[in-house]
């Protein structure tokens, strides 16, 4: 539903530390932002999160398996169509594997999911896989991804991805909200 008609997500204290850890990182591979942290809305809320969650953060970055590899692509803007419906995102960073492969990397500063919400979380990681594989002009076989939990330094590479067309089958399975943006009773 949220693809069909997307609705503007609660303020979220936790979502400006990501987005200062994804600047930090940004910057580390010598990428630009539009826009700076401080500048995005709920920057200056008073439960915003904490610099020491951040420099935690990186900390554990920096010991991780992700550190010392340097990416092809950073902070990739996409635009696919799924079941005629226009998906765009932007991808963390893309990695390079022998053979003309390519790992599609999303960094998560929160937990990691666990069941239907790991499920759910995976189909992210399939457009991502779509995507890539377009903008590359690959077949979507070469492409690789994983969400690597930088808290935990654990890179979960889920093994079940869907394709094109599994995805276009999510798409058209979910009926649309109703046109007011309630919940159907």
């Amino acid at each position: 539903r949220a693809l069909r008609r997307p609705m503007p997500s609660a303020p979220n204290p936790y979502a400006r530390r990501g987005t200062a850890f994804h600047t930090w990182l940004e910057q580390r591979f010598g990428v630009s932002r539009l826009l700076d942290v401080d500048e995005l809305p709920g920057a200056a809320d008073a439960d915003a999160a904490p610099d020491e969650a951040l420099a935690e953060l990186q900390a554990r970055f920096l010991a991780g398996e992700w550190a010392q590899r340097v990416p092809v692509e950073v902070e990739v803007p996409f635009a696919t169509v799924i079941a005629g419906v226009v998906v765009r995102g932007r991808m963390d960073a893309v990695f390079a594997r022998s053979g003309g492969r390519f790992d599609v990397v999303d960094w998560k500063t929160g937990r990691q999911p666990v069941g239907a919400e790991a499920e759910a979380a995976a189909v992210q990681l399939a457009v991502y896989r779509l995507a890539w594989a377009e903008l590359a002009g690959v077949p979507v076989d070469r492409v690789g991804a994983a969400f690597h939990y930088v808290r935990d330094a654990v890179t979960v590479r889920p093994a079940d991805l869907l394709d094109a067309d599994g995805l276009t089958a999510l798409v058209t399975g979910v009926p649309e909200a109703p046109a007011g943006g309630g919940r159907p009773g």
